[in-house]
């Protein structure tokens, strides 16, 4: 089925080129008469000054404020997800932390395999690791909702291997946030919603009114003198959960629904500023800096009455323990720009931190028995990063058609990580620990540990230079290379080369290719902890362990090494009057990618036992090199803007990405122990190969007319399978189609109101079938690219000044 999808999007793509390249040119005359194309000028992908987004030798989608903001989510990352075709944002649920800092994923790789810049300055990755059964499990990447969709200007995604352009992580592509630049007006927004839903789930039907959801944001510029800027953002959203989970089948459930699958309930306020002032000399004085704090709760699997792990005298019906986090994520820039010896200079520094505060609540510790506490100080994470940026930039005169772009920088680059212990009680082994029967620690989470702690860093500094030359007038060609040197695992090297020729003022071929890296995360590195992992429906206490190790290289660790890609991209883009259409083919080749293993059992072997049972856990797993992947696709983006004085103005968007992952290599143990244990089973290659759409494509018309606006847009999603240890127990979601319509009016040139609904039908991913769900906790598969809700209504009210 997948590689039927790829041969179906190379087919549309040849389609496509062949269509409009071969339209007479009596057609292309009379488009003149139409809208010209907007051409949204870009800086991601290239260093050359004023090139447009469909100028550039590679592809960049942009996104404006405006697009995101006209959807019924205020999700920053959902809206994304919903603009660009190669980006997907699933809801995982029941998977710890990762319930509340969720990745995005760009051509199905991995979270950590996309480079995040605020301003083209690189931005701090989340301090969480994804450790659950979730798409991205092992990565630990930029937490996109940090940012509120106000603070925002626009959104360029360049869909290429960018290594040697930005560093490491610029695998699968570059997604850009631009902040807004405003010197005066301002607006205000309150945005309203909830799930108004049928749930048909394996063991019956309910209707469900939740996940109502509150935003309120506003911004406001301010002049610095009288050719400056300052313009500040302001964000507040309170949303409750939602559940999405079946009916317990289990005796002691009653027949009740006990656990709680969907979205975490969240509480949290967002401010950021960004400002610029000119001084003295030509010199430009910049910068911006910004602050969240999101107070989170999702749910861990439910514990029944008759549970060995319940004491009967705190919760005689059991308990739904649940996992709190406070995540207060910071990050400050500034810099210089201007002119030295004819070079364009700019230096920058910026910092940001992410640290994670966890609490365990409506829980307990099973072997203090009735004397135990039932919520719990579990502990937390740090991240921080501090890049010193220094970037030069000439244009030379070679006597070509056009200016030599030359561009030359260094980037240095400090980074730490720290795990803090909870309290004792949320992890050590009470009064009744002498019981074998009984789990330690907090039901749900327990807390990291004092042999968890750690408090880590690492340096790395990289050079680059890249360059453009306009060969002719229709041929232009790029190249870039780049060197960096870790303090911990050494040195890597990349290079670019990029080119582009237009045939015609209206159809141009463009390709790369290039190599790439990305150097293990130190929370990949040296991440550790004790918790309760669900296998096969049962609750293991898992110790999670360096790869340096004295257990994880006796299991079969090896220090990690940096993963190393190959990237080709070839494509066309065509454009007359108001319409332009991009087509672009990829391969991606990727080595040494960075995996979670699996879970190693004690009852695998008497020496595995030998290890775990003084530590007191029933398995172990650690971070490996080793999975080899090649990743092709077809990305199609086509839009149409036409004009009219009698029935208003139309915005047409077709856009489709039709993508295959296949996993060629997985990794082979080194281990001393006899017999050796699998490090990367099944469920874990099917992951990486069907755990995204192999194909998504969204048609969206926006309308407008005088003080009438209207947007319908409708996204099909290929079908998902959330894999199991076997065959016979993956769940898929189906090919779904979900349609969104949403009405606007401009009560007053300052006042706007809009009302939607997005899922107009109610459309959810396929139940999971009775057989594979066994108590009733995950209904729907929460791999879905489109999440597990149903239908949501909504109304904004807008200001602006």
């Amino acid at each position: 089925m997948r590689t039927a999808s790829f041969r179906f999007g190379l087919s549309l793509a040849a389609s496509s080129i062949a269509l409009f390249a071969a339209l007479p040119a009596s057609a292309q005359s009379a488009a003149q008469d139409e809208p010209a194309a907007v051409d949204d000028v870009v800086v991601t992908g290239t260093r050359t000054p004023s090139r447009s987004r469909l100028d550039t030798l590679a592809p960049v989608d942009v996104v404006t404020a405006e697009t995101l903001q006209n959807r019924g989510t205020t999700e920053f990352a959902a809206a994304l997800a919903q603009s660009v075709p190669s980006l997907t944002f699933q809801r995982p649920s029941v998977t710890d932390g990762t319930d509340s800092i969720r990745p995005a994923t760009l051509r199905g790789l991995s979270p950590d395999q996309t480079l995040v810049l605020v301003n083209s300055t690189r931005r701090h990755a989340s301090a969480l690791v994804n450790v659950n059964g979730s798409v991205g499990r092992g990565s630990a990447a930029v937490d996109l909702n940090a940012i509120p969709t106000g603070a925002l200007d626009r959104v360029e995604v360049l869909r290429d291997g960018a290594s040697a352009q930005y560093g490491s992580d610029a695998i699968a592509g570059v997604v850009n946030l631009r902040l807004k630049q405003a010197a005066s007006g301002g607006g205000a927004g309150v945005t309203y919603g909830q799930y108004l839903t049928t749930v048909e789930e394996a063991r019956g039907e309910r209707d469900e009114t939740d996940g109502q959801t509150v935003t309120v944001s506003a911004w406001q510029g301010f002049g610095l003198g009288s050719d400056g800027y300052l313009t500040l953002s302001a964000e507040y959203l309170q949303r409750d959960p939602t559940n999405r989970s079946g009916v317990d089948p289990r005796a002691a459930a009653g027949g009740r629904v006990t656990a709680r699958l969907g979205d975490p309930e969240v509480d949290q306020w967002t401010v950021f500023a960004n400002a610029g002032k000119p001084l003295a000399g030509g010199w430009d004085l910049y910068g911006w800096g910004g602050y969240q704090n999101r107070d989170s709760e999702s749910a861990a699997f439910p514990r029944l009455s008759d549970n060995v792990n319940n004491v009967a005298s705190i919760y005689p019906n059991g308990f739904l323990p649940l996992i709190a986090i406070t995540s207060k994520d910071a990050s400050a820039a500034g810099g210089l720009r201007g002119q030295i010896a004819g070079w364009d200079a700019d230096f920058n520094l910026s910092w940001g931190r992410n640290a994670l505060e966890f609490r365990t609540e409506n829980s307990l510790n099973a072997t203090y028995g009735a004397q135990s506490p039932t919520s719990f100080d579990s502990g937390g994470l740090i991240y921080d990063q501090l890049v010193f940026g220094a970037d030069f930039t000439r244009q030379l005169d070679w006597g070509l058609s056009a200016p030599v772009n030359l561009a030359l920088g260094v980037e240095a680059r400090r980074e730490g990580y720290e795990i803090e212990a909870g309290e004792p009680a949320s992890y050590n082994r009470g009064p009744l620990g002498g019981n074998t029967s009984l789990a330690g620690g907090a039901q749900g989470f327990p807390g990291f540990q004092p042999s968890n702690v750690v408090d880590e860093s690492r340096d790395a500094v990289g050079v680059y230079a890249d360059i453009e030359i306009p060969l002719t007038d229709s041929f232009t060609v790029a190249g870039a290379v780049r060197f960096e040197d870790y303090s911990d695992f050494g040195d890597a090297q990349t290079g670019k080369l990029s080119a582009r020729y237009d045939f015609t003022p209206n159809f141009a071929l463009r390709g790369s290719v290039s190599t790439g890296f990305r150097a293990p995360s130190l929370q990949q590195s040296f991440f550790t902890s004790t918790s309760s992992v669900i296998q096969n429906g049962a609750v293991v206490e898992t110790g999670t362990f360096p790869a340096t190790s004295l257990i994880a290289s006796t299991l079969g660790a090896r220090p990690l090494k940096p993963e190393t890609s190959t990237n080709y991209s070839l494509g066309t883009v065509i454009r007359f009057g108001g319409f332009d259409l991009t087509v672009d083919a990829y391969s991606i080749d990727i080595e040494n990618q960075i995996v979670l293993s699996e879970l190693i059992n004690r009852s695998f072997s008497p020496q595995v036992a030998g290890l775990l049972d003084p530590l007191g856990i029933q398995a172990a797993r650690f971070f490996l090199n080793g999975v080899e992947t090649r990743t092709r696709g077809v990305d199609v983006v086509g839009r149409y803007r036409l004009n009219t004085e009698t029935v208003g103005d139309f915005d047409f968007t077709v856009a489709g990405n039709v993508n295959e992952v296949e996993v060629l290599k997985t990794p082979t143990s080194s281990s001393v122990l006899n017999p050796v244990p699998t490090l990367f089973a099944r469920s874990r290659i099917e992951t990486l190969q069907q755990g995204t759409p192999d194909t998504k494509v969204s048609g969206a018309a926006d309308w407008s007319y005088g003080r009438f606006g209207a947007t319908a847009r409708a996204t099909y999603y290929a079908s998902v399978v959330q894999p199991g240890s076997t065959a016979a127990s993956d769940f898929s979601t189906g090919d779904k189609t979900v349609i969104d319509l949403e009405g606007r009016f401009q009560v007053t040139d300052r006042i706007g109101l809009a009302v939607g609904v997005d899922n107009v039908f109610d459309e959810y991913p396929d139940f999971v079938p009775a057989n594979l769900n066994s108590n009733g906790v995950v209904a729907f598969p929460f791999y879905s690219p489109f999440g597990f809700n149903g239908r949501y209504g909504y109304a904004r009210l807008s200001v602006k000044w």
